[in-house]
């Protein structure tokens, strides 16, 4: 199985909420040179946090893609998710796409790939990594790619 992993894209400074900023065009633009990297990807899903900018940036691949099936929206992909918790509600199969926030998704990359989450792997506005694995355990996931726009 296949795991992409892709942080949203440079999001406005404020808002109301944390979860209402939106994407910035610089941040739009990001995701397309991210959503690049995914064209001709095997993608059978899309997993996407409920908060404005990550669905912004799952909507922006979607039509760069062509991807045809709706993103769905999880509660366990906020920055403050708890990655052992997100590990244990991915998709046993198949290739999925992750949408979401740092630092969640350095600890999950980094609880993939180790075991743990004392090394995070640094992820800047749009950056995309690409894992495989049999499972989606905990150290039992290799990085392909990373990419950083």
């Amino acid at each position: 199985m296949k795991v992409w992993i892709l942080r949203h894209g440079e999001a406005e400074p404020h808002a109301r909420r944390d979860a209402e900023r939106e994407l910035t065009p610089h941040g739009r633009e990001q995701v397309l040179g991210s959503a690049a990297h995914l064209i001709g990807q095997p993608l059978d899903c899309i997993l996407v946090s409920p908060y404005v900018r990550a669905q912004q940036t799952a909507a922006l691949v979607c039509q760069a893609l062509g991807f045809s099936s709706p993103p769905v929206t999880v509660p366990w992909l906020t920055p403050e998710s708890e990655p052992k918790y997100a590990l244990g509600k991915l998709p046993d199969s198949g290739n999925v796409l992750l949408v979401s926030h740092q630092p969640f998704v350095g600890e999950l990359i980094s609880l993939m790939l180790h075991g743990h989450m004392r090394q995070p792997q640094p992820m800047h506005t749009a950056s995309l990594v690409e894992l495989e694995g049999e499972w989606p355990l905990a150290g039992s996931m290799t990085l392909l790619s990373a990419y950083h726009p």
